[in-house]
């Protein structure tokens, strides 16, 4: 399967703002043509300069950043052939709805009749083609954050920017706008490149994803990849819920490995770091890959005793103390007939050799 050609490529790129610190370190990054690919990370990780410097917003200190492979070193913003989208919208309020998505077309001195045709155009992909003359004051924050991305689009870029875009939206309606949003993707074959600090945002609606963490991407990966096989412990415990265990590494044998934890029990894992038997390593158990006393032959047990229990509908969280480790969660499927462990109870949890990875201990 050949993979496509790259939009975009940031080699060796830096930035620093007081010459000292370096908030992007050395990022070297190709986004393919056609993809969906998320900067993810927290705050302060590098994820939202390097989106400017690629908007155009900011300038790197060190290193090239191309689009279509053409550098971008002395090209001004308004002529990237970017959209750009933010979290606040940046709405003209005076404007009518019309008026703001037909703005970026004005601005390139297009006729007023292709105007009125792309803006029509732009309008019914985000499903507001009835609202065309109100104005952003009228509009829910939803239906405002779809005039931003028509206006985006409008003017058929060769790449779309968007930055924290559902951040001020309720939960229900960020859920359903990032649904929108990659089918707007999917349908016009649009390059999206999208920055975000929500792991759940980006599980849902990305192609891959970069995790960033003090300015250095830490993986690339799809989704599936980033929550199945993290590469280390930021990554393993930023991506979704995660239960972490201290041990020392005793071998590794294609691809499987043995782990003594600090009170003697002989872990069996999947090996996810170097082969240097007598290393600290961190074992990586996600909640919903661990039973409450399990039956029947299963790899690995431990003692746990019960801290508290919630009620999720769907599944109770249990929180318990594994060997000291007193926030250790295990999901667990709710029947309303199954008995629920109380605060106090000791039990058994076991997990497969397969669901447990050895990774390198966090420095």
């Amino acid at each position: 399967m050949s993979v496509p050609e790259p939009l975009v490529s940031f080699r060796r790129v830096q930035k620093t703002y007081d010459g000292e610190l370096l908030v992007v370190k050395d990022l070297n990054l190709d986004i393919r043509r056609g993809e969906f690919l998320t900067m993810l990370g927290p705050s302060g990780s590098g994820k939202t300069t390097s989106l400017m410097m690629l908007a155009g917003f900011e300038v790197p200190t060190h290193g090239e950043i191309t689009l279509a492979g053409q550098s971008l070193r002395d090209t001004p913003p308004h002529k990237r052939d970017i959209g750009v989208v933010f979290q606040n919208y940046a709405l003209f309020p005076h404007m009518t709805v019309e008026e703001n998505v037909a703005f970026p077309l004005a601005v390139r001195r297009i006729g007023k009749a292709e105007q009125k045709t792309r803006v029509a155009r732009a309008l019914d992909v985000v499903k507001l083609g009835a609202l065309g003359s109100r104005r952003p004051g009228q509009l829910s924050g939803g239906q405002q954050q779809r005039v931003a991305l028509a206006r985006a689009l409008v003017f058929e870029p060769k790449l779309v920017l968007m930055d924290e875009p559902l951040g001020a939206l309720d939960k229900q309606l960020r859920e359903h706008m990032q649904i929108e949003i990659k089918h707007i993707h999917d349908n016009l074959g649009l390059t999206v490149v999208y920055v975000t600090h929500d792991q759940g945002e980006a599980l849902t609606m990305s192609d891959r994803i970069a995790v960033f963490h003090e300015g250095v991407v830490q993986q690339l990966d799809t989704p599936q990849g980033l929550y199945e096989q993290p590469q280390n412990s930021f990554v393993a415990n930023f991506i979704g819920e995660n239960n972490m265990l201290g041990g020392t590494l005793e071998g590794v044998d294609a691809g499987s490995c043995r782990v003594r934890l600090d009170d003697g029990t002989l872990i069996e894992a999947r090996s996810g770091c170097a082969n240097d038997a007598g290393r600290r390593v961190s074992l990586s158990l996600r909640p919903e890959k661990i039973d409450i006393e399990p039956q029947g032959e299963i790899a690995n047990r431990l003692r746990a005793t019960v801290k508290e229990t919630i009620y999720h509908g769907d599944h109770m969280r249990v929180r318990l103390d594994v060997l000291g480790n007193d926030d250790f969660t295990v999901k667990m499927r709710y029947r309303a007939n199954r008995v629920v462990p109380k605060p106090g109870d000791t039990l058994s949890i076991g997990f497969a050799a397969r669901d447990c990875l050895a990774l390198d201990a966090p420095h």
